[in-house]
């Protein structure tokens, strides 16, 4: 059996009936579970809360669905200007979710949420406009086959079920593991082209702390039980990496692992990471300083900040470490007179003279006592 098959028939059988083994223990939010029914409770299936990394306003996109609780936990903090958008193959799954929409939309006072069928390996394939096209246009020949994949590239491309840099927020709970090995890091992609410059993941999955062997990753029960498809735990960094992401960092880690199979652990942990903003690197005369604790840090870009130190950054830079997920850690120093814009980055290592920031006031995260 496949691993689609695998995953499509458990799953199937989970929107059924609940299904306890697809479970890890996990504490959310009592407050956002008020609003939902207690079926969709029942036949959820995750080992995170990512629905905690949501803002007001923000476009979230909920990949592998399922019965959409985190979706309604999400559309509750989005508020009336957000939206909330799941994505899941499993027809029965987008049923059990559209089955409560109705009554979640009036709870809310609007409808914002929608559920789109399709492979989160492949956001900007439409699966129900596909279904549509096959029932009017079998196919049954080779030309048959050309004139769909035909369709298949048009179709991404002029009416893609999720449009690039249309998402404020990524996130999944315990899905990620279940696509094919060779389609990982295309999925990767997929979240890092739908995203927004600036645009956040927050993803809770299963990782192995060792690779998973070949016969382990061939148990269908293993494949669709969240467990032998794990990434190994660096590999799950590297894959964002890769892919262009930034701030990259474990959130939670499980010190004990959910399950062990042959004496790999398999635990919960959830990803943050952040998409650049496509800036271009311009030097205005910024400066920032590392707070510390370490005695240097380096930057996924290989920009290098010893602790203490004036450290000259481009105004991109500047922005992503005293707004963003770094701005505890930096003091940002703008310069006295802002200097005429200038393509440059600077080396690893470069100083930003007091003499340039002196009476300059300080930015985001620099905080003080007067």
């Amino acid at each position: 059996m496949s691993t689609k098959a695998s995953v499509l028939e458990r799953y199937s059988a989970g929107a059924q009936a609940v299904q306890a083994s697809l479970c890890c223990p996990v504490n959310y939010d009592d407050a956002l579970l008020k609003l939902l029914p207690q079926e969709i409770i029942d036949k959820d299936y995750g080992c995170g809360d990512p629905s905690r990394y949501v803002r007001e306003g923000d476009v979230v996109l909920d990949l592998g669905s399922g019965g959409g609780k985190i979706c309604y936990m999400a559309a509750q903090l989005v508020g009336e200007h957000g939206q909330v958008i799941g994505v899941d193959m499993n027809d029965d799954m987008l049923a059990l979710a559209r089955k409560y929409q109705d009554e979640m939309a009036a709870k809310l006072g609007q409808d914002r949420v929608r559920f789109c069928k399709g492979y989160i390996q492949d956001l900007a394939l439409d699966l129900s406009a596909l279904e549509g096209y096959l029932a009017d246009r079998p196919v049954s020949s080779a030309a048959d086959y050309h004139r769909l994949h035909d369709w298949i590239y048009e179709q991404r491309r002029k009416h893609p079920l999720i449009a690039d840099a249309s998402v404020d927020l990524v996130i999944s709970n315990c899905v990620l593991n279940l696509v094919h090995d060779d389609e990982k890091q295309q999925m990767i992609g997929e979240i890092h082209r739908v995203l927004k410059p600036g645009g956040r993941v927050a993803i809770a999955d299963i990782v192995s702390d060792e690779a998973v062997p070949q016969h382990l990753k061939e148990d269908p029960e293993l494949w669709s039980g969240c467990i032998s498809g794990a990434f190994q735990e660096q590999a799950f960094i590297d894959a964002f990496r890769d892919a262009g992401f930034m701030a990259i960092r474990l959130d939670k880690w499980d010190s004990q692992p959910w399950q062990v199979v042959e004496g790999i652990e398999f635990r919960s942990v959830t990803l943050t990471a952040v998409k650049g903003d496509g800036d271009v690197c311009l030097d205005r005369g910024h400066a920032v300083i590392y707070k510390g604790p370490f005695s240097e840090v380096r930057d996924d870009e290989g920009h290098v900040f010893p602790r203490g130190e004036r450290m000259a950054v481009c105004e991109r830079t500047y922005r992503q470490l005293t707004e963003g997920p770094y701005s505890q850690d930096f003091i940002g120093i703008m310069p006295q007179q802002l200097a005429e814009p200038k393509p440059w980055c600077a080396p690893p290592g470069t100083r930003r003279p007091p003499s340039e920031t002196k009476g300059a006031s300080h930015g985001a995260g620099g905080g003080g006592c007067c």
